[in-house]
């Protein structure tokens, strides 16, 4: 019963809301959104207005809710195109910075590309995003034990290849904030 209601409001909208759609937006975004409008209608099928037990409803009583429908799908659409550009824009920032970027941070790339691969990403995962070991593991499906333990050893690892094997930071004296006494 369900399906032949679809059906018959279906027959009845489809083209009335792709005309609708192809005003609006390029054909390609108007077949999505039509198809987008039609999954809506179908999961919503009971709130239609004026859609009774009928096979075929009547345009007057179903198109307006219909349009209603289709024109959020249109602005959802709209706003998903509008952050993909935005992130198109950003990656593409983002690359023309890496070449001069890596160019000042070329020994800590080696570095890093030295780690394995899992080592590398808890690495990054901490210091370039600035995650704890908790929230490490739960992005990597890990214990939180197992990542403190991976950046711990990678940390090291870093630190010997960068050259800093007793710890110290560079600039400072070992001795520095220390008493005397």
């Amino acid at each position: 019963m369900r399906r032949a209601r679809f059906e018959g409001l279906a027959r009845v909208v489809v083209e009335p809301l792709h005309r609708y759609l192809l005003r609006r937006a390029s054909t390609e975004t108007a077949e999505d959104v039509l198809s987008e409008t039609l999954l809506v209608l179908w999961r919503r099928l009971e709130d239609v207005p004026g859609l009774g037990d009928d096979v075929t409803p009547d345009p007057d009583d179903v198109l307006p809710w219909c349009y209603g429908v289709a024109r959020g799908c249109l602005a959802n659409a709209r706003r998903a195109d509008g952050r993909r550009l935005r992130l198109v824009e950003r990656l593409i920032r983002t690359q023309q910075r890496a070449p001069e970027e890596a160019a000042e941070h070329s020994e800590l790339h080696a570095a890093l590309d030295s780690l394995g691969a899992a080592d590398r990403e808890v690495v990054r995962l901490w210091a370039w995003e600035g995650l704890a070991p908790r929230q490490i593991a739960e992005a990597t499906g890990s214990t939180p034990n197992a990542v403190s333990i991976r950046l711990h050893r990678a940390k090291a690892r870093l630190a010997d290849r960068l050259g800093r094997k007793n710890g110290a930071l560079p600039g400072h004296k070992s001795d520095e904030g220390r008493s005397g006494r």
